[in-house]
């Protein structure tokens, strides 16, 4: 038998002290001072710094400019969460993060409305030539020709990505007389349709589009997704904006159709390197850029460092967990109901640990939050760290677990049991439990029904014999010699074959092999 381990039932996340790395409204620090939490303030630190400091916190808030990489991560021996007052995610290594069980939140829409403004600015400064006509005034021109322009009204707008930001650009420029159309793989069409625009397939899209407009996070499938090949698609003079991330545009690919005239013009906020080193495109004609400048807004970061700060202290305090992006399995966990039940996950998955000496693959019949307890249940022994309900998947995964889990309204599902069963090196373990009196429960082990149900608490034993008048007497003979007081005893229902017992003891037994001659397997484990 595998020696005793302990879980421990979710406690709500202790967030005492947070560093802010950047410079983040001032009502993020007041929010998060006001109730208890300390706040350190660091502008500009350096990543070494940040590396040999970070270890003193619970949290870290950052914007876009600070690089939570993974070694900040594995430095940071503390933290439990890092905050990114603004959207998107880019600037933080969240596979390293979800590995060490720490929460990565953003404030998705805390800049939605500033960003679709400075979107809007710029189309309507591709159309009448905007800052290119300032610029000529300073230099001493008055130049009426050479900046002859078009109306945005009767034009197609084509909106790539169509979630809060997109759907603001085109009502905005529906208001000019736009017609907007779009794509997005997500947003249902009968949504967008809503608000007026209509979704098609890309290689529609393309054709019709007199202005194009980004609006989609940087990933592997939208890197790129306006390439030499999609420019080739479109009309020629098409004018193209982006607000949102850099490289969603190819680069050489949009100076290249600058060069040939078939992109007329482009309004970029960002790039993939930032600043640009590369000058080309900033220095083109037909490019009006600024420095990424779409959240550079009062409201939108007074509304970023607020909302970060409410939601980390509702975290804390219990209350929801809005945000997150890696750790979504804690969304529903906010109940003192879905706290118990965690603890019954948790507590099976440690019993089924103690029963089998080594995990290949499980299956269970619940689902979210209920796989993950499991999981910590059944890890929590090994040298990996404390696995949380964050990193346990990750890591179970790591270690060629494979988890199969379904969620049934038959089969006890619907009645409030959770079913578990693990494979190991050829063995099936089997348990299902539940919630009774507020008290995590097991009701069958491996085919045992338990006549009384066993309360998953305190120093258990469990062991399989076959049934005999003799048996029960002689377990607690040997326990008595060692000193062990039995406290509880849930004997099975059946009276005949190999059945499982369980013994609640006063403390676990320095040794299992004592057991060996009265019974086929034994197993102990501290709750």
């Amino acid at each position: 038998s595998k020696p005793s381990i302990k879980t421990f039932g979710m406690a709500p996340v202790s967030i005492k002290s947070v560093l802010i790395s950047e410079s983040v409204d001032p009502c993020c620090k007041k929010i998060l001072e006001e109730n208890g939490i300390r706040v350190t303030e660091k502008p500009n630190m350096k990543k070494d710094d940040l590396i040999a400091e970070i270890k003193d916190y619970d949290g870290l808030v950052v914007r876009s400019a600070t690089k939570v990489t993974a070694d900040v991560i594995n430095a940071a021996s503390n933290l439990k969460i890092v905050g990114r007052a603004g959207t998107g995610v880019d600037n933080v290594d969240v596979d390293a993060a979800t590995k060490k069980g720490i929460i990565v939140m953003n404030t998705p829409s805390g800049n939605t409305i500033s960003a679709a403004e400075l979107t809007c600015a710029l189309l309507m400064s591709l159309s009448r030539h905007v800052p290119q006509a300032v610029m000529s005034m300073k230099a001493g021109n008055w130049d009426r020709k050479k900046f002859m322009g078009a109306e945005l009204y009767g034009k197609t707008l084509g909106i790539l990505g169509l979630g809060r930001i997109g759907k603001e650009v085109a009502t905005r420029m529906q208001s000019f007389g736009m017609k907007t159309i779009g794509y997005d793989p997500i947003t249902p069409p009968e949504v967008s349709a809503s608000w007026g625009v209509e979704q098609m397939s890309l290689d529609q899209l393309w054709p019709q589009c007199d202005y194009i407009t980004v609006h989609t996070p940087l990933m592997p499938s939208t890197a790129g997704l306006l390439n030499d090949e999609s420019f080739a698609k479109c009309k020629k003079g098409v004018k193209v904006v982006n607000c949102a991330r850099g490289g969603i545009i190819d680069e050489a690919a949009l100076l290249r159709a600058l060069e040939s005239g078939q992109c007329g013009g482009a309004g970029l906020d960002v790039f993939v390197e930032e600043p640009p080193k590369n000058r080309s495109l900033v220095d083109h004609p037909n490019v009006i850029s600024c420095p990424h400048l779409g959240a550079s807004t009062k409201e939108a970061q007074a509304r970023c460092g607020q909302d970060i700060a409410l939601q980390i202290v509702d975290m804390v305090k219990g209350k929801s967990l809005v945000g997150a992006v890696n750790a979504q399995v804690l969304a529903s966990t906010f109940s003192q109901e879905s706290h118990q039940w965690i603890k019954l996950g948790e507590a099976i998955g440690a019993v089924l640990q103690s029963c089998a000496t080594s995990k290949q693959s499980f299956s269970q019949t619940s689902t979210g939050y209920m796989t993950s307890a499991v999981m910590v249940g059944l890890l929590n022994c090994e040298s990996i760290g404390c696995p949380n309900l964050v990193s346990v998947l990750t890591l179970a995964k790591e270690r060629g677990i494979m988890v199969n889990q379904n969620h049934s309204q038959l089969d006890g599902a619907a009645h409030g049991v959770c079913k578990v069963e693990i494979s190991a090196s050829g063995c099936n373990y089997k348990a299902s439990g539940s919630i009774q009196a507020g008290v995590p429960v097991l009701l069958e082990l491996n085919g045992s029904v338990f006549r009384q149900p066993v309360s998953l608490t305190g120093n258990l034993l469990f062991f399989k014999a076959s049934a005999s008048l003799q048996l029960l007497p002689s377990v607690a003979g040997m326990l008595a010699t060692t000193g062990v007081h039995i406290e509880s005893l849930s004997a099975p229902a059946a009276q005949a074959g190999d059945l499982w017992y369980c013994v609640g003891m006063s403390s676990l037994l320095g040794d299992l092999g004592a057991l060996k001659p009265l019974v086929k397997e034994a197993a102990q484990l501290a709750i």
